[in-house]
């Protein structure tokens, strides 16, 4: 194996692993793939400001969210339909979660029963991300299922009113059911190992659709492909989380949310955290990067519940800058795929390794031995874009929080 030294060497190397039908569907996003871009400027563009002659002998990366102790500030986001790259990927990614101290989410799109990811990482924080679709009774299953093996956290994604345009996809005819072109199957036959693997662990399914002993008839070919294709329910509102609550007793945190005012009305109707994230650029394709919202998203809810984002993130550094933001902790999801697809849960433990020295090596140049110690101060205050004649700025208003902002919407 090539010497991998960064999370776009391991990107490199799974593409090279996979065949592209499997790598674009985890690698691409919506339409121009212009979010996606977004994401990655945005936080290329923010430098960090280092303070020097402090004590950093001793530093420590942890956080602590909703009672567990985390061993660095970042979980692995969801993802769906893992078990393409690799066979009992979800239980891959939980063990290497566990070994690594960080929570897993599982996703409703996951091609690994609930309770074997539970028993393949017995020690690990798991959360359940939930998909709401037509039929509220699998939902309902899903979260029973999730409470009894012992999940700590419900994670409602909420940003997937119908799924977003994701050209690579169509192009290879990424479906339910599969449409193969003689293109692709030539194209998997080009990887003999991962068609091997494939072969061995069979077509992966929605594991968490099918029915158990007590779940009655599995759900119709209609919902997985609105599974596969993020159409969820459109009737679902903010009071929606009234009825989750009912079957849900731990903390719920609300996923997929961009705007200040959504973020008040998390906060009002009960939520326990909210996650900043444009779906890694795979929904919504004019959406802003995360990085550039997640300070509003803050100014909104203040200090009252923890508040996550996701999409683009690729190095400690960029995990730094939102800590240093206000975010409680960062959520990573192509990253330690792409480790999944180099070596297994070897690859996303050493992909989650890296992230995490990466983090701790920017803390210690930055002056911080401890999360708490990361603030507004340590982001440059105007940023120019790069090939772009705007600016970016990192301000602190009167109110103390910091806000991001092109330089034109502030004259």
């Amino acid at each position: 194996m090539a010497l991998l030294l960064n999370v776009e060497d391991y990107r490199r190397q799974a593409r090279r692993a996979l065949p592209r039908l499997v790598f674009d569907y985890i690698d691409g996003g919506a339409e121009d793939e212009r979010c996606l871009q977004r994401n990655r400027d945005a936080l290329e563009a923010l430098p960090l400001i280092s303070e020097c002659l402090r004590d950093t002998s001793k530093v420590d990366i942890g956080t602590g969210l909703f009672g567990r102790r985390w061993r660095a500030p970042f979980a692995i986001a969801p993802i769906g339909l893992a078990g393409l790259v690799r066979p009992r990927a979800d239980a891959l990614l939980a063990g290497a979660a566990q070994a690594a101290g960080v929570p897993f989410i599982l996703s409703t799109a996951s091609n690994t029963r609930i309770e074997d990811v539970r028993n393949a990482a017995p020690d690990a924080t798991l959360w359940m991300q939930l998909y709401v679709m037509g039929e509220r009774a699998i939902a309902e299953r899903i979260v029973r299922r999730a409470r009894n093996a012992g999940f700590e956290a419900l994670v409602l994604t909420v940003d997937v009113p119908v799924s977003g345009l994701r050209e690579r996809d169509l192009r290879h005819g990424f479906r339910v059911p599969m449409r193969l072109t003689p293109g692709t199957v030539l194209d998997m036959a080009r990887h003999p190992a991962w068609l091997l693997r494939l072969a061995g662990g069979g077509m992966p399914q929605f594991a968490n659709l099918l029915p158990d002993e007590d779940d009655g008839a599995p759900v119709s070919a209609q919902t997985q492909a609105a599974l596969l294709s993020r159409a969820m329910d459109r009737t679902l509102t903010w009071e929606s989380l009234g009825w989750l609550r009912k079957l849900w007793d731990g903390p719920l945190l609300v996923k997929g949310l961009l705007g200040a005012e959504d973020a008040r009305r998390a906060l009002r109707h009960g939520a326990d955290g909210i996650v900043v994230s444009n779906h890694g650029g795979r929904q919504l394709d004019a959406a802003p990067a995360t990085i550039a919202a997640l300070p509003a998203m803050l100014d909104a809810v203040g200090s009252r519940i923890p508040v996550l984002v996701d999409s683009g993130m690729r190095r400690g550094s960029d995990i730094v800058k939102a800590l240093a933001l206000g975010a409680s902790a960062a959520l990573v999801g192509r990253a330690p795929v792409y480790g999944l697809a180099c070596d297994g849960e070897q690859g996303a433990l050493s992909v989650l390794q890296l992230l995490a020295q990466e983090t701790e090596r920017t803390m210690t140049l930055l002056g911080a031995s401890r999360v708490s110690e990361l603030g507004r101060r340590h982001v440059e205050m105007q940023v120019p874009r790069s090939h772009t004649e705007h600016v970016v700025h990192a301000s602190v208003p009167a109110h103390g929080k910091a806000s991001i902002y092109p330089a034109h919407a502030a004259a």
